[in-house]
């Protein structure tokens, strides 16, 4: 539901009535998130339920600052203006695990929310801190020039779902199960937030150019041999799809000497205990492996106008789960018996770049030339149009 126009009248407290750029506002937030960590040394937030309700307030304060300080007619502008003060915790997470500050945070990944401080978790932080914010600051702008955003929108919602479904599980099931804090549901409203914002991005008119009844029946027409970008194209999908069946087998714990040595000698990461790499693998199994065998059925059937909206999104998801993935195999916070061996990383990561790069070419490939994608078009259509 798009908010209606309000009337000229000031919203709220007199200060507020003269409203900041939106990326001013939005960077902002993004750098108050490392004042707020420095509230680290209160001893009233040496408590896990503490440091939840004091996280919940800071949230919905900033929502309410958000709304009064600025105003848009899209509700969407408002969440991504509040989640880059999320990014901002995330790049001080990293800072500080890394090494690069200290004293900022140690009380709250003690109390809050000490999953974070995994390979995974760090991962996760950088692509928040980085890719997340750039995407918001790209919406935000859209926005503000009553652009459309829809196909960024929707690499950002399977980013942030792939995100939340294997950080949230992994969590439950992981060696950290035992120590859930009250943190840990406070991202039970964002995943509910996310959900909304997907279904507003949906509700979106599609921006793909219109195409003319003839020029969609001339790419429906071709052959495959006709269509080389989607020969190539066919080659990753199948690989894709070999490569997520076979380590779907390899964290099932398949029993083949390949699966034995794979796991061992080439990714033991897929091991590990806080079970964020056999989450992620099992994900792709029941959730990739299908679509990708939709992607091939609509690379040889005309008509399939679902492909170019949800290309989008399974992109978003590869990227922000290979970068986690491949990331957490090579970082210091994973324990040496399970990080990628020296002999074996560049293969690795290689396989796992290549698995990413389907996906995208895919999103080119439906970005480019819809005509194919469009729904089918007959002789008869064209002729009743004419």
């Amino acid at each position: 539901m798009t908010l209606h126009s309000r009337s000229a009248e000031p919203r709220g407290p007199s200060f507020l009535t003269m409203k900041p750029h939106p990326l001013f506002l939005t960077v902002t937030l993004f750098l108050f998130a490392f004042p707020f960590y420095m509230m680290n040394g209160l001893a009233v937030l040496d408590n896990p339920s503490a440091i939840a309700v004091t996280a919940f307030g800071i949230l919905l304060f900033l929502f309410a600052l958000v709304y009064f300080a600025s105003y848009s007619e899209d509700a969407l502008y408002y969440v991504f203006v509040a989640l880059s003060f999320v990014s901002g915790m995330s790049a001080v997470v990293v800072l500080e695990e890394d090494g690069y500050i200290s004293n900022f945070l140690e009380v709250y990944m003690r109390q809050g929310e000490p999953y974070l401080s995994t390979a995974h978790g760090l991962m996760n932080c950088y692509w928040a801190a980085t890719t997340h914010f750039a995407l918001q600051l790209a919406m935000i702008a859209a926005i503000t020039q009553r652009k459309s955003y829809r196909n960024l929108g929707f690499y950002w919602v399977g980013s942030l779902t792939m995100n939340f479904v294997v950080y949230l599980l992994g969590n439950v099931v992981g060696k950290y199960g035992s120590e859930i804090r009250p943190d840990f549901f406070l991202n039970i409203p964002l995943l509910l937030t996310l959900i909304w914002a997907a279904c507003r991005i949906f509700a979106q008119p599609k921006t793909l150019p219109l195409e003319t009844a003839d020029k969609v029946l001339e790419e429906q027409c071709k052959s495959l041999f006709q269509r080389p970008l989607d020969l190539v194209l066919m080659g990753f999908l199948l690989f894709d799809i070999s490569f997520t069946l076979f380590r779907g087998l390899v964290v099932l714990d398949c029993k083949a000497d390949i699966c034995f040595d794979y796991i061992n000698q080439q990714e033991p990461y897929l091991r590990d205990p806080v079970a964020y790499p056999k989450i992620q693998m099992l994900v792709f199994l029941f959730y990739g492996l299908p679509y990708f065998c939709f992607c091939l059925y609509g690379l040889l059937t005309p008509g399939s106008s679902w492909m170019p909206d949800w290309a989008l999104i399974s992109a978003g998801a590869i990227a922000q789960a290979q970068f986690s993935h491949i990331g957490s195999s090579l970082h210091q916070h994973t324990p040496f018996p399970y990080r990628t061996p020296d002999s074996a990383w560049w293969l690795v990561t290689l396989f796992n770049l290549a698995y990413a790069v389907g996906p995208h070419l895919l999103v080119y490939r439906c970005l480019r030339n819809p005509a194919f994608f469009s729904p089918v078009v007959s002789q008869d259509d064209i002729k009743k149009n004419q």
